[in-house]
């Protein structure tokens, strides 16, 4: 970085992506526990999920409107308060043992997420040079791996660790989330005293011959909305049946050990992302996400045969493969779009409900047959995302979108 004044800007910024990983890591553990100690189905339980990436499509926009008009810095405190007030409400949720209480207070974290990533990856990307950027960007994506792996180790000691009480259970989730929301408040006031470069619009530069074209005619953004979409389902459905997999394998596997193998997916998952850059020097990101999703269609079929431990181990594969997958569509979809970008970037945002639709599909199926035979549902939002990383990604005028893909994450 040119100036050590954005330092300590950088840190605040990054710990959002922290945040938001952590919150992450928490939600598919509670799902498995909310089923045992609220006596819900798995269908019901995946409202959780349906709570939290319903946020990000019913916000995405009206963030991105709020911060346009007020700009980012009040966007984060905006984002940060919601996320505070989601984790308080946690507490009345516990004390009336309400689920639907529940689903409320997850909604409002999750609003404030919605609005804390709107607004994180372009305060990550100024805060420095621009030839520093990308390693800035790499950086705080590296903490919100790290939030998400930690997230499930710690819910397995305080969720299922010791006593299984229901009351023991319901305290714990007080506990945690009382202790988010302090944090979350103690990160607001360092923002609130701290200033932060703002951006403008006049920054995103357009293409003279991007001027005229409507932006659904630019077909690798709107196969690029449906890929995400599918993505996003199947990650989320992925992650929120893990528990239910483990310990209905046959294998021996407990609600703990299995919240330990779901971190250690996460592990793989944030080794993923690095590794996948390194490899997008030799394969075009394009090529490599269509083999990363034929991958894992084949470690679904494993899943679904439900062969015990070599299936379980297929599972916790499916998080490494996963991971080039959300950016790569991203930058794929937004290619080559000029003045259209920031629209086009809050409708993939948006297209994130996916991870609020699908896993009920899968709950559903979970409920009636097994959970290894929900598994064929992430299945066939693999084969969605293989078709765009072959051709769906193609702009419309024949021109490789591999250039500024490399760009966007070199």
């Amino acid at each position: 970085m040119s100036k050590s004044k954005y330092l300590f800007p950088l840190i605040l910024i990054t710990s959002l992506f922290f945040l938001w990983g952590f919150a992450y890591g928490l939600l598919d553990v509670l799902n498995k526990h909310f089923q045992e100690t609220l006596n819900i189905t798995k269908t019901r339980s995946t409202l959780l999920q349906g709570a939290y990436f319903g946020a990000y499509f019913l916000v995405a926009l009206p963030a991105g409107f709020f911060m346009t008009r007020y700009g980012y810095k009040k966007g984060i405190i905006l984002g940060l308060s919601l996320y505070a007030a989601g984790a308080f409400l946690f507490y009345p949720a516990a004390q009336q043992l309400s689920f639907n209480f529940f689903l409320l207070a997850l909604f409002i974290l999750a609003s404030g997420l919605a609005c804390l990533e709107t607004a994180a990856n372009p305060y990550v990307t100024v805060l420095g040079t621009p030839e520093t950027s990308t390693s800035r960007l790499n950086l705080a994506q590296c903490f919100n791996g790290v939030g998400s792996f930690l997230g499930p180790i710690i819910a397995a000691y305080l969720f299922f660790g010791g006593d299984n009480g229901v009351h023991h259970n319901l305290e714990s989730v007080k506990t945690i989330y009382i202790f988010i929301g302090a944090v979350v408040l103690v990160i607001t006031g360092f923002f609130l005293r701290t200033k932060l470069p703002e951006i403008k619009e006049s920054e995103t530069i357009s293409s003279p011959s991007m001027y005229g074209k409507p932006l659904f005619n630019h077909s690798n953004f709107t196969f690029g909305v449906i890929a995400q979409f599918f993505y996003v389902a199947a990650q989320v459905g992925v992650a929120a049946f893990f528990i239910n997999y483990c310990t209905e394998s046959g294998v021996g596997i407990k609600n703990a050990n299995a919240s330990t193998l779901l971190s250690v997916g996460l592990i793989l998952f944030t080794a993923g992302r690095f590794i996948g850059t390194a490899l997008m020097r030799l394969i075009a990101p394009n090529k490599l996400l269509a083999i990363y999703a034929i991958i894992n269609v084949v470690l679904c079929i494993v899943v679904i045969w439900n062969n015990h431990w070599i299936s379980v181990y297929a599972l916790m594969a499916l998080f490494f493969f996963e991971s080039i997958m959300f950016p790569t569509i991203f930058a794929l979809g937004i290619q080559d779009l000029g003045h259209h970008t920031k629209k086009a970037s809050s409708f993939i945002i948006m297209s994130i409900v996916g991870g609020a639709i699908v896993p009920v599909a899968m709950g559903l199926l979970a409920d009636k047959y097994s959970t290894a035979v929900s598994y064929s549902i992430p299945l066939a939002c693999f084969i969605v995302v293989a078709w765009y990383g072959w051709k769906g990604y193609k702009v419309k005028d024949g021109k490789s979108a591999t250039a500024v893909v490399v760009e966007f994450r070199h």
